[in-house]
């Protein structure tokens, strides 16, 4: 990877699936430094796609909701396809802090690592609320212990990837599982990783358009059951 990364090389994917409230000020906010913005509209029945295209992104289509895992996919694929030297993945209800991709950029190059992984835990938290966190406790010591890696906070959807490390990814868990998915085939690639404090900022929308705790503790048995049938 180059020692210096231009905005050019740096492509954002953003899974989206009704995002109509807040998906264009996130894409006019990204494209003021960041040119090459994909949004994977993952059969939103709002306006996202149309507002997305409108703010300057390019847009792709899923015919049928697959979830963010496979949105994921879909952009790093296309992102892949277009050149990219480097991909971020950022969430679209706004929760992540612009400004802050790159110290997710730098820290690739200055580590010489093909994953920046963002860490709120390591970084700051605005308003989570306590269930949220000890479930995202819980998730880690899942990840941590299913994977061996020793990250702090394995469901951040803030990450960086060199374009070698997007191609070591084949995201099958097309659900939020996704997560501790991408942190398992890191530890299998072999390839470097860096963690990086970044803030996550927790606002009503973005806890309603979360996920329920009953949801997180589905993942965590499915992500189980799969480990025991590997």
């Amino acid at each position: 990877m180059d020692a210096i990364l231009s905005p050019n090389s740096i492509w954002i994917v953003v899974p989206a699936f009704n995002e109509e409230r807040v998906i264009a000020d996130v894409i006019i906010g990204l494209r003021k430094q960041y040119p090459n913005v994909i949004v994977v509209d993952d059969c939103s029945t709002d306006s996202t796609r149309s507002l997305a295209m409108k703010a300057g992104a390019i847009v792709v289509t899923h015919p049928i909701n697959l979830g963010q895992g496979a949105a994921l996919q879909t952009g790093i694929t296309l992102a892949l396809q277009r050149g990219a030297e480097c991909i971020v993945t950022f969430d679209a209800d706004g929760q992540h802090c612009m400004p802050e991709i790159a110290r997710l950029t730098q820290a690739l190059v200055a580590h010489n690592a093909d994953f920046a992984l963002g860490s709120r835990f390591l970084g700051d938290t605005i308003n989570l609320p306590k269930s949220r966190k000890v479930l995202l406790r819980a998730a880690t010591l899942f990840t941590r212990l299913t994977t061996g890696l020793r990250v702090t906070d394995a469901h951040n959807g803030f990450r960086a990837m060199s374009r070698l490390g997007a191609t070591k990814l084949n995201l099958r868990q097309n659900r939020m599982a996704h997560a501790s998915e991408i942190v398992d085939q890191i530890a299998n690639s072999g390839l470097n990783y860096v963690e990086v404090p970044v803030t996550i900022q927790y606002t009503s929308y973005t806890l309603a358009k979360g996920q329920r705790s009953t949801n997180f503790l589905y993942i965590l048995l499915d992500l189980l059951v799969r480990r025991l049938h590997q």
